[in-house]
């Protein structure tokens, strides 16, 4: 018996493939780029998996934004360290995400 149902990577690769006269169009540095992103994508194929959508978009966006965030925590630990602070919590995040302005955290030099 094999799969009735294509897998999200394989809805991945579709939506990937669709978009590649968009991938042509760009200039070389964006392909790359355009394919780090599909890369990210498919890095967290199994949560997006786990949904079982017929459209891969929303997953794969999700995907994509969910490794930038990542990808801008781990720069904002790095900062702080590079600056001697002892964590993220010492970094000003103007927006944590709800909509609302988060207040700056003080520091004392």
């Amino acid at each position: 018996m094999g799969r009735t149902n294509p897998t999200y990577r394989d809805r991945l690769r579709e939506f990937e493939e669709r978009y590649q006269p968009f991938r042509r169009a760009l200039r070389y540095e964006h392909q790359l780029d355009f394919d780090r992103l599909f890369e990210r994508a498919d890095a967290t194929a199994h949560a997006a998996s786990y949904r079982n959508a017929t459209d891969p978009a929303v997953a794969t966006l999700l995907s994509m934004l969910l490794a930038h965030e990542a990808e801008i925590r781990e720069l904002h630990e790095r900062l702080a360290a590079a600056e001697g602070h002892d964590g993220v919590a010492d970094v000003d995040r103007s927006d944590d995400g709800d909509g609302s302005e988060a207040p700056d955290v003080e520091t004392t030099d």
